[in-house]
C-alpha cells in the first residue's frame, strides 16, 4: 500500500515536472531605445559656455587662446571676497574630435555644467 502511493506520488511529480519543461513562456527581451542624435556643437560655441560656467562658478577669465583649432582658456579663482588677489592660472584646453568636442584639464562640476548647457 505505501508503495503503490509512493509510486502515484512519484508520477504526479514528474508528470507536473514534465508539464512545466514543455509549457515555458518565452525569454524576454528587453529592447534598447533608439541612439539619440548627438548634437551638433562647435568649438566656439563651447568657449562661449564655458566662460559663463566658469564665471557662474566665481572664477575669472584672464585670456582664450587659439592653438591652431584648439583653444585655450587660461582662468584663476577669484579673490572670494578676502581681498586677497586671484588664485593661481590654470589652463582649460576645448578642442574638436571629429563630430565632437573635447574638454581637457576642466574641474569636474564646471565640467558638468558646461555638459547640461551645451546638452551633451
Amino acid at each position: 500500500m505505501r508503495v503503490a502511493a509512493l509510486l502515484r506520488l512519484s508520477s504526479t511529480v514528474a508528470s507536473l515536472v514534465l508539464a512545466s519543461a514543455c509549457y515555458k513562456s518565452p525569454p524576454v527581451v528587453i529592447k534598447s531605445p533608439p541612439p539619440q542624435a548627438k548634437k551638433q556643437v562647435t568649438p566656439a560655441t563651447a568657449v562661449v559656455v564655458s566662460r559663463e560656467v566658469l564665471v557662474k562658478h566665481g572664477f575669472s577669465v584672464v585670456r582664450v587662446e587659439q592653438v591652431g583649432v584648439t583653444q585655450v582658456i587660461y582662468y584663476r579663482r577669484g579673490n572670494n571676497g578676502r581681498g586677497r588677489g586671484g588664485g593661481p592660472m590654470e589652463k582649460m584646453v576645448v578642442r574638436p574630435s571629429g563630430q565632437i568636442v573635447v574638454f581637457e584639464s576642466t574641474p569636474a562640476p564646471v565640467l558638468a555644467d558646461i555638459k547640461v548647457r551645451l546638452g551633451l
